[in-house]
């Protein structure tokens, strides 16, 4: 998998560098190329942005430089090709399994009060959205994609089933999980865990991660 990212900050995906993806870029089990839209700017100050037409609070990207920096990265559009805006469809985990399918991504990261329509007309294939909220830039929303897709890439974290008994894998949120001691603070993990008795863990897995999505998240049971 190659994932370009074109941000006007690429000092914020250093944090990948202490984190198990860092280790999965060190292993080469992906690619992540990071570019500075604003190198690709014509102007003199390379300036990416300016005032609205028709009014209004902020300072919108223009169109040139981010038209630039997309198809210099990506000349023959082979990449998905996606916009993080809160307009766009939301992330979930369904989503997010299909595009860690994809060989090749590219993430384009606003800023500011949000892009030049035309940078989507012109070079944008897809719009995701991280939740119903606004962030300063899209690039908070890009490493939360970032990480979540490439959990997937084999190796990435380790075993092959680990992506399996998380939330949302089944429709659910994941069960509560317990590790030594056996009782902590007058807690005590549940005797059923500790029975050894596979299919007696796995029911009761299964009910417990029912109650959970029940109680904090209804709206999943609906779906």
């Amino acid at each position: 998998m190659i994932i370009n990212v074109l941000t006007l900050f690429p000092e914020m995906y250093k944090v990948f560098d202490s984190s198990i993806i860092g280790k999965a870029l060190e292993k080469q089990l992906f690619t992540l190329n990071i570019t500075n839209i604003r190198d690709y700017s014509l102007d003199k100050h390379k300036r990416t942005d300016d005032y609205p037409y028709g009014g209004g609070v902020g300072m919108i990207m223009t169109p040139q430089p981010a038209h630039s920096a997309i198809n210099a990265v990506d000349p023959e559009h082979k990449a998905l090709r996606i916009y993080l805006s809160p307009k766009g469809k939301k992330l979930d985990q369904t989503k997010v399994v299909e595009l860690s399918k994809y060989e090749n991504i590219l993430l384009f990261n606003g800023g500011y009060e949000g892009i030049d329509q035309r940078i989507i007309d012109l070079d944008i294939d897809e719009e995701i959205s991280i939740g119903d909220y606004i962030l300063t830039s899209g690039d908070y929303a890009s490493l939360v994609l970032i990480d979540s897709i490439v959990r997937f890439v084999p190796g990435v974290l380790g075993k092959l089933d680990s992506t399996e008994d998380e939330s949302f894998s089944n429709g659910l949120l994941e069960y509560a999980q317990y590790t030594r001691p056996e009782e902590f603070c007058g807690l005590k993990v549940p005797d059923v865990l500790l029975s050894g008795h596979h299919e007696n863990i796995r029911k009761w897995r299964e009910e417990n991660s029912f109650q959970i999505t029940k109680k904090n998240r209804p709206d999943l049971l609906k779906k």
